[in-house]
């Protein structure tokens, strides 16, 4: 018998039929012996809604009563699944956060977890209760009301089987686990039966969606197996845990690619300490995070200086840049929006030699020009033109064999 924390998304509950059904699986499960807690978003476009009600009466909402109202999403969803569950004759306890007082700090609309109390959830599941538990959500030390932020309910799950010391956690979405790469530009890509904590970091940060990167640091933390599973179809999924020594790595694990890059760049700057500073201070105190930073010498004292940013950031970049090349004395600011990030991911980078000269080589023979390099100890990214990116990201699995089982 284990002790499993299950995370069920939006789409997954989106309709009374598809809670049912999430209540025959859980009946399954149940019936097989195991302790189940299970962790539930709202149901699929409850939060824009409440959302969309919120700015119709503030263009920008007070945080406090903001997370008040955005708490109500998983609220309808728990007691649902409570309901029907029921009606099943299975026993089960439906949870805010708040009441099983997941401790959070006091950021309102993206407060991280603290503490859990998990006393009344071992008593029920003690009693053979199903324990539901609302995600996205927990409560300051005052008792207010907190949200997580963006997919914050996988978060708290994450949390929950960390704080349970629970077997496994697993993520059922609308996906049937981690992929090579995108499908929908890559038809031929495989899913992965196990990728690493550190591997999965990457590429949740380099661009792929699967899981909120906050609960992949929180599993890796503290050592809770994820698994990536298909809430609509039967299948293994895919674990996320730590390195096994013992397992033959592969060379690379996935590659991973963001859309949603800009790159901007302030020509003839002075070249003496202290001038990156002075260039990143602004974007900084805009509250505009940098991805990507290249800088290049030439021999008349002044530098190039480059790099990239969210896409939507890049105008106000741009400004800001604009005001800082007058108080420096610079020659231009150039930028392009127009530009897409590709990642090749993979322990095996550690002990192999030659992956970045095989990437380079099959996007040289592919004629795409590469704007910019960024390695890591298990990561190559390279910024090209966005018009090049399905292009390259399927050159590069077929170069690296992705489709197949084991590859060199």
């Amino acid at each position: 018998m284990a002790l499993i924390v299950q995370k069920y998304g939006g789409t997954s509950v989106g309709s009374v039929e598809r809670i049912q059904e999430v209540a025959k699986k859980l009946l399954k499960f149940k019936n097989e012996g195991h302790d189940l807690v299970v962790v539930l978003s709202a149901m699929s476009g409850e939060t824009n809604r409440l959302m969309t009600l919120a700015k119709q009466l503030n263009d920008e909402p007070q945080g406090r009563e903001l997370d008040v109202l955005l708490s109500t999403g998983e609220q309808v969803a728990i007691a649902l699944l409570s309901m029907t569950l029921a009606q099943m004759g299975v026993k089960a306890n439906s949870y805010t956060g708040s009441q099983v007082r997941i401790l959070t700090d006091n950021t309102h609309n993206k407060a991280r977890i603290m503490n859990i109390d998990n006393s009344r959830i071992h008593a029920d599941l003690s009693a053979g209760r199903i324990v539901i538990v609302a995600g996205f959500q927990g409560c300051d030390e005052d008792g207010n009301i907190t949200t997580l932020g963006r997919g914050g309910s996988d978060t708290t799950a994450v949390a929950l089987a960390a704080a349970l010391k629970a077997d496994e956690c697993q993520i059922y979405t609308d996906v049937d686990g981690v992929y090579t790469t995108d499908p929908r530009v890559v038809p031929e890509a495989r899913r992965l039966d196990q990728i690493t904590f550190e591997e999965m970091l990457e590429m949740a940060s380099l661009g792929a969606k699967i899981l909120q990167i906050r609960s992949v640091e929180f599993a890796s933390k503290y050592n809770v197996p994820l698994r990536v599973l298909s809430a609509f179809t039967e299948g293994g999924g895919t674990l996320i845990a730590a390195e096994d020594p013992t397992m033959e790595q592969a060379l690379i694990s996935g590659i991973a690619f963001n859309r949603d890059e800009a790159k901007v760049t302030i020509l003839g700057v002075p070249d003496h300490p202290g001038i990156a500073s002075q260039i990143l201070g602004p974007i900084a105190d805009a509250n505009i995070e940098i991805d990507m930073i290249i800088q290049n010498t030439g021999q008349d004292d002044t530098a190039d200086f480059t790099f990239t940013v969210h896409r939507n950031d890049y105008s106000k970049a741009i400004n800001i840049l604009q005001n800082t090349a007058t108080k420096l004395n610079a020659r231009e600011v150039i930028g392009d929006d127009k530009i897409t990030k590709i990642s090749l991911v993979g322990v095996g980078m550690r002990s192999h030699a030659g992956i970045a000269s095989t990437m380079f080589k099959t996007l040289a023979d592919e004629k795409i020009n590469i704007c910019m390099i960024s390695t890591s100890e298990i990561k190559i990214s390279v910024v090209v033109d966005e018009k090049y990116l399905e292009l390259g990201v399927r050159a590069l699995h077929a170069a690296f064999k992705l489709d197949q089982e084991k590859y060199v």
